[in-house]
Formats: C-alpha cells, sequence, structure tokens
C-alpha cells in the first residue's frame, strides 16, 4: 500500500518494516543524482577529537562525492597545526583559516562561501559517525526543492540521545529544546517518532544537511547569534521561505557535546547565553506565541519526555 502510493506520486523509494509498530515503515528514496556535499569542520586545537571525526567520516562513508573543509580558528596546538597542514596539502581536506574571536555562525557562513557543493553539511569537530550511509540518508530528503534542511540522530558516549529534532519554545528559556533528550538509544519514542523521518521546526548544526542555494538564499547564518540559536534561527528562516525541515533517525552519530567549546559555566557566557535567548525570543516572538506546529499543545513544554502538562502549565497558558 505505501510502496504503491508512492510509486502514484512518481516517487522511487524502497519500503521496509521499522523496529517501532508494524504500521510505522522506513522509507528509502533513491538519489536523483550523487551531487558534491561540502563537509565543514570549524575546529580549533582538539587534535584526538578532530582527528576521530575525520577519520570516521573517511573510513565509514559510503557516499563518495564530498569534500571536507576544515576550518581553522587560531589553533595554538603544535599536534593539531601539523595535522590540519599536513591533512591540507594532501589533499584530504581543504583548510581555511578564520584568525577573528570565535563566531560560530560567522565562521560556517565564511566556509559556506569558500565551498563548492551543491549541499553543505555544517558539522561539529566532537562528532563520529556511525552510520556509513549518513550523507545519502540525509541526502534522499534535502535533494526534495521543498525541504531546506535535514538534521541527523545524536547521541552521547553512554548511548542516550542529544539530539533527535528540535522543539520550538521548549525548555526553562522558551527558546527551543531537544526533543527526546536523554532517552535511551534503544527506544523507540513518543508514538515511534525515533524510528521514521519526519518534519520538524529545526534540527542542530551539530549536524545539518541544507542546499548551498538555499542557505544562501536566506542568507545564512545570522552572525548576532555568536555560538547559541544560530541554527534553530537558521531553521527558523528556511521555513519562513517555505521550507521544510527534516529530522531523520537513520543517519546517526555520536556527539561529545559542548568538549570543544566548554560549557556555560561561567558568569561571561551565561550572560551571553542568556543575551542570545532574549534576542532570539524577540525576533521569533510570534512564532513562539503561536507554538511549535509539529508538537501537540496538550504536551509539557518543561520536560522531553512528551508527558501531559500539569495544572500549572496549563493556568499560565
Amino acid at each position: 500500500m505505501v510502496k504503491d502510493n508512492l510509486k502514484k506520486a512518481g516517487l522511487n523509494a524502497s519500503v521496509s518494516s521499522s523496529r517501532a509498530f508494524p504500521t510505522i515503515y522506513r522509507i528509502k528514496y533513491e538519489l536523483t543524482s550523487l551531487p558534491l556535499i561540502s563537509i565543514i569542520i570549524p575546529n580549533k586545537d582538539h587534535y584526538s577529537d578532530l582527528k576521530k571525526c575525520l577519520d570516521s567520516i573517511h573510513t565509514k562513508t559510503t557516499y563518495s562525492n564530498y569534500e571536507i573543509i576544515v576550518v581553522d580558528n587560531n589553533s595554538t596546538d603544535a599536534q593539531t597545526l601539523r595535522y590540519v597542514t599536513e591533512m591540507g596539502k594532501n589533499g584530504i581536506i581543504k583548510l581555511l583559516h578564520w584568525n577573528d574571536t570565535f563566531n560560530f555562525a560567522a565562521i560556517n557562513n565564511y566556509a559556506v562561501q569558500n565551498s563548492n557543493g551543491e549541499f553543505v553539511v555544517l558539522l561539529n569537530n566532537d562528532t563520529e559517525v556511525i552510520s556509513p550511509e549518513w550523507l545519502e540518508e540525509m541526502l534522499m530528503y534535502a535533494q526534495r526543492k521543498d525541504v531546506g534542511a535535514v538534521g541527523a540522530k545524536l547521541y552521547y558516549t553512554d548511548n542516550t540521545i542529544q539530539h533527535a529534532g528540535i522543539i520550538l519554545g521548549f525548555g526553562k528559556d522558551r527558546v527551543a529544546g531537544h526533543s527526546h533528550h536523554m532517552f535511551s538509544r534503544a527506544s523507540v519514542g513518543y508514538m515511534g517518532k525515533l524510528c521514521y523521518a519526519q518534519n520538524v521546526s529545526a534540527v542542530t548544526a551539530a549536524c545539518m544537511m541544507i542546499r548551498t542555494e538555499c542557505y544562501k538564499e536566506v542568507d545564512g547564518m545570522d552572525e548576532e547569534f555568536k555560538i547559541s540559536y544560530n541554527d534553530v534561527d537558521l531553521c527558523m528562516k528556511i521555513r519562513q521561505k517555505g521550507y521544510l525541515i527534516v529530522f531523520t533517525p537513520y543517519a546517526e552519530l555520536y556527539h561529545y557535546e559542548s568538549k570543544s567549546r566548554g560549557y556555560e559555566d561561567t558568569r561571561g557566557k551565561i550572560v551571553r547565553l542568556e543575551l542570545e535567548a532574549l534576542r532570539f525570543r524577540t525576533k521569533w516572538e510570534n512564532e513562539i506565541e503561536a507554538g511549535d506546529p509539529y508538537y501537540n499543545p496538550n504536551l509539557t513544554l518543561e520536560r522531553s519526555d512528551y508527558s501531559m502538562k500539569n495544572k500549572m502549565e496549563i493556568c499560565n497558558g
């Protein structure tokens, strides 16, 4: 039935059962082409993290038409500098230098402008590829003209979920938060949501694929969001242009979150985070007030477990 409907819609795809429920299927769409994908990795020092990330790409990735762009941001560690320089000389990576202060949005914008791919993947240096077909899994959705960006399923080292799509208005700051955060990797999720691709409001730029022309159409990342919320803001701009954001659970990576940049554990970092959260809430006030279109309004925004709102939440809003 599902395959027949796909065929009627002119979509070539294979259909198989997921591990969730009998009525939830895994669909693998046929790639219409094999375009160049530019994988962009900002980096400063952290030799072992970067090497683990690059090794996992080179040894596990089944998609062959890609380039890796490492943007070095004032590394001082000699081992890191030797490594990226040698990798660049050997043509294994394209090495760019960002000599200004750290600004995640500005670094990615700079890298996209210097990329050659029809698609770009924004990727953190503290990630490690798990599923060999991670690029194909994202590309099968990103190739659609109605899709703007695609995100992957990311795990902590203890095999709990770090990212499975982003919910708008979630968390104590009422900006956005990760769906199914800290759920077990083995969990099928709320109503099987961890077992099928779906539209979401946003995905993290720790691993995000986007058509290059779409990235440029929305003027890239807002560089006022130097560290936080630049990816969520990017997705909001993409959706504002009428494109969809897709999360797929079949592109899987480990994400050693905040290893490179560190945690928000100083007064300066906390103030910066609060200011960026305020800027996001102000910029997207109407959208936050309207509620996430992909999240049931009867469910809590306090926790990522998809439980019902409590009486206090109902009274407050």
